[in-house]
């Protein structure tokens, strides 16, 4: 197993695991679209590269990127809110073409659980997916790209909801009235279990695998965020008491089948 690896995209989930990854003994490149956070990788030990993937093209070094790596990890989010959107899939395209130039055999895509879209009930690995979001239809599409390549194997990892050192949904949340689906299930992961499954998943060599990335423990949405919003002194969210669905609860199946567990808790 190589020990040479790439984080396309060290934001508020790559940063921290390149970190991590640094301390566990591999050699790191990480790309950013700031230059101010050149500095920053680079006094991390990791190899830093400027680059900003677009519809048109990508740009900044990226074979200087993949080069002498085995496995990248993209960790880049669609940019689809907002009047600057762009199309996602289109710059999967162009990476898929630079990363079929180089040495590179594995890819792990950081997916997310909005593909199975207004699924019911529990889903797991095998369940149909079912995007209604234009995030979750090009997230859905650049996985199907990816897995049909074959240059090189593809893991997916589909995670929950985000949260961690100064990130939960209820900050967004609170305040807001007439939210729709409180009693639906929540599907969350925190930044320390994204790390650990990542980690988990290069330890093991686990290639051309589907993962999904979910805490066990799902109470509902306007009992959790009420909870939530109280230890932060924030007003708590409005949920409608109308008709709801019965929502989704995700199941990281597979991770849990291979014997391992997510162990950071996502109550505060």
């Amino acid at each position: 197993m190589s020990k040479n690896i790439g984080v396309l995209g060290c934001g508020w989930l790559g940063l921290p695991l390149a970190k991590k990854l640094m301390v566990d003994g591999y050699r790191l490149h990480g790309t950013t679209t700031s230059s101010d956070k050149f500095s920053v990788l680079k006094n991390e030990g990791i190899e830093p590269f400027e680059l900003r993937l677009t519809e048109k093209e990508i740009e900044g070094d990226i074979q200087g990127f993949l080069s002498h790596l085995d496995t990248v990890i993209i960790n880049v989010p669609p940019k689809l809110r907002g009047k600057q959107t762009e199309s996602f899939v289109e710059k999967i395209k162009h990476l898929i073409t630079e990363i079929k130039k180089s040495e590179v055999s594995h890819i792990i895509f950081v997916s997310s659980s909005a593909v199975y879209g207004n699924t019911e009930g529990e889903v797991t690995e095998k369940s149909p997916i079912q995007p209604v979001t234009e995030s979750g239809r090009q997230l859905a599409e650049c996985e199907k790209l990816l897995n049909n390549e074959d240059g090189f194997t593809t893991t997916v990892i589909r995670f929950g909801g985000l949260i961690g050192p100064n990130r939960h949904p209820v900050t967004m949340l609170s305040g807001r009235e007439n939210l729709t689906g409180g009693n639906n299930p929540i599907n969350l992961i925190h930044l320390h279990d994204c790390i650990h499954m990542i980690q988990t998943i290069l330890e093991q060599d686990y290639r051309g695998e589907l993962f999904n990335g979910v805490y066990p423990h799902h109470p509902k949405k306007q009992v959790y965020y009420f909870e939530e919003a109280q230890k932060r002194n924030l007003p708590a969210p409005i949920y409608d008491q109308g008709p709801d669905s019965n929502g989704k609860i995700v199941l990281s199946q597979n991770f849990k089948e291979k014997g391992h567990a997510l162990k950071a808790s996502i109550v505060s």
